[in-house]
């Protein structure tokens, strides 16, 4: 049998002859009157969607309370109104909507509710609703925007609880309906069905009023609120975690920046999965800072992460990523930078003039820092192969979630050149093929956002620049700075290159043990700006 809730502004009674928290008054005895009651009540309604994934634009308190109102219901016997800028009635509004499973409604400070429901003209042959209860004058004209009449009507409300007598004399010309604050002036009103399957999405400090309104309503009707941080649950660790436990069937976001629409079901596809990346969350930046490690293993030639087996390697990245922890407001995150294509002096059997790491040899690296917390980036240097070409060699590691790649143009051969002859460099066209590629397999597989560095110490490696596709969401473009030498010569190669990329675009900085005269300490290397989200030791 459903529960029968009768709410006053400051709370409701459970069911008859109990008073529920926040209720003052005395209790009455359950009767066989009180039984039928019970057992007739009517209850809220909800609306039905086929669309997986909905989002109710961007507005003011009042229009978000009306669109709420209309996404998650069809009918309702009762609704609760409160002004939205009354937080002692905001707070009793929303206990009571919930508790009865009805729609919270809110009146805007300047008394508009806006056009979150389509205006309508009430009859003007219909009867005057009873006033207040306790109003000691007579009703006023209705100052109420057009469109809280209209929603009322549309769920077939017949009684109105109003948080305080100002706004149910206010309420009180609405037509067809009963206006009421205390306890005993409601009827009987049941709790419906959950919606168990829906899951409401809202920005963690958004408008209080408002999402205050869409959390009430939305738990009247049964659905899960998840709270997000910014605006791509990917980004929220603790949002991805709800989302992966429940799975829902259907999403409903408060908030065009939210949206579009197929990004957020892409962003919804990944978070469900569950799986985040070193550091928590499921994308990139501003999320961490990775310190990195550079080179190959077991070729100590090659940079320090040769210098040692797998475990030390490990064990040294945490060590550096910790010296940089204290300089950072965003986690730090120890990174394997691994060369997974080596540039080659002779041509070798295929005639591209790199060495290609086989996948085998290089997994149990790629494993281990994945259990250790450790993202990888794995390095290509192409000779006269195509990046895209030798990027998918490593598909099979890249389906892993804390896999990335980087593209070294400086050892990229035109027809005719030989490594060591030439800075290489590459078309932003090329680039793009392998975002596109690496973006695609990350959408089909719903993976995490994958890390893509370009490596760069002179303009003339990422020729046309400025078109690089930087606008996929299942990727991050980094750009950096490979430049050695002095602290002075380096700060001139980080204002050009820093200078040159597409807007937005994050950086990474590269610290040389040999080449550097001095190297830079983490405290002068954080000192940089922009700040760089990626620091690699070579």
């Amino acid at each position: 049998m459903a529960a029968v809730l009768t709410c006053s502004a400051v709370g409701c009674t459970a069911a008859p002859g109990d008073v529920g928290p926040g209720i003052s008054g005395t209790a009455r005895s359950s009767t066989s009157s009180d039984s039928d009651a019970v057992q007739n009540a009517p209850a809220a309604t909800l609306a039905t969607t086929t669309e997986a994934v909905a989002i109710i634009p961007t507005g003011t308190a009042g229009e978000l309370s009306l669109a709420i109102s209309r996404a998650l219901f069809a009918t309702a016997p009762v609704v609760v109104v409160a002004p939205s800028d009354d937080e002692a009635g905001l707070r009793d509004g929303s206990a009571a909507a919930t508790r009865l499973g009805v729609p919270l409604l809110l009146v805007d400070a300047d008394g508009q509710t806006g056009s979150g429901a389509s205006p309508s003209t009430p009859a003007t042959t219909s009867t005057p609703a009873t006033p207040a209860v306790g109003s000691t004058s007579a009703p006023t004209p209705s100052t109420l925007e057009p469109a809280l009449s209209a929603e009322i009507a549309r769920l077939g409300a017949r009684s109105v609880l109003a948080t305080s007598p100002s706004l149910a004399r206010r309420l009180s010309r609405v037509p067809n309906v009963q206006v009421v604050t205390e306890p005993g002036g409601l009827p009987p009103v049941s709790r419906g069905p959950a919606n168990s399957t829906l899951t409401v999405l809202v920005r963690k400090g958004d408008d209080g009023s408002g999402s205050a309104a869409v959390t009430a309503s939305a738990a009247a009707a049964g659905a899960a609120v998840v709270p997000v941080t910014g605006n791509d649950p990917r980004a929220d660790p603790a949002a991805i975690a709800a989302l992966a436990k429940s799975r829902p069937k259907q999403v409903l976001a408060v908030g065009d920046a939210f949206g579009p629409v197929d990004r957020l079901s892409a962003r919804l596809r990944v978070a469900e999965t569950g799986i985040q990346l070193p550091g928590g969350g499921q994308t990139l930046f501003p999320g961490r800072r990775l310190v990195a490690l550079y080179g190959h293993p077991g070729t100590s030639s090659l940079g320090v992460l040769g210098e040692q087996g797998l475990s030390a390697s490990i064990s040294r990245a945490k060590k550096l990523a910790a010296e940089y922890a204290p300089l950072s407001t965003e986690p730090v995150v120890p990174a394997f930078e691994i060369i997974a294509t080596t540039a080659q002096r002779e041509a070798g059997p295929d005639g591209d003039y790199s060495g290609e790491s086989s996948v085998s040899s290089l997994r149990p690296w790629v494993e281990a820092a994945r259990q250790a917390g450790v993202y990888v980036v794995l390095d290509l240097q192409p000779g006269r192969a195509d990046f895209l070409d030798q990027a998918k060699r490593y598909r099979d590691l890249l389906l892993l979630p804390n896999v990335g790649l980087a593209l070294d143009p400086e050892w990229k051969l035109a027809p005719g050149q030989r490594p060591l002859a030439q800075i290489g460099g590459v078309d932003a066209a090329e680039v793009n093929s392998v975002i596109t590629w690496l973006a695609d397999l990350t959408s089909k597989e719903a993976l995490p956002q994958k890390l893509l560095v370009l490596h760069q110490f002179r303009l003339s490696m990422l020729r046309d620049e400025k078109r690089i596709d930087t606008g996929r969401d299942e990727v991050q473009v980094l750009v950096h700075m490979d430049g050695q030498g002095t602290p002075a010569l380096k700060d001139g190669t980080w204002r050009g290159v820093t200078g040159a990329a597409p807007k937005g675009m994050p950086f990474g900085w590269k610290n040389f043990y040999d080449e550097d005269e001095p190297m830079l300490t983490p405290a002068q290397t954080m000192a940089k700006r922009p700040k760089p989200f990626m620091v690699s030791y070579q």
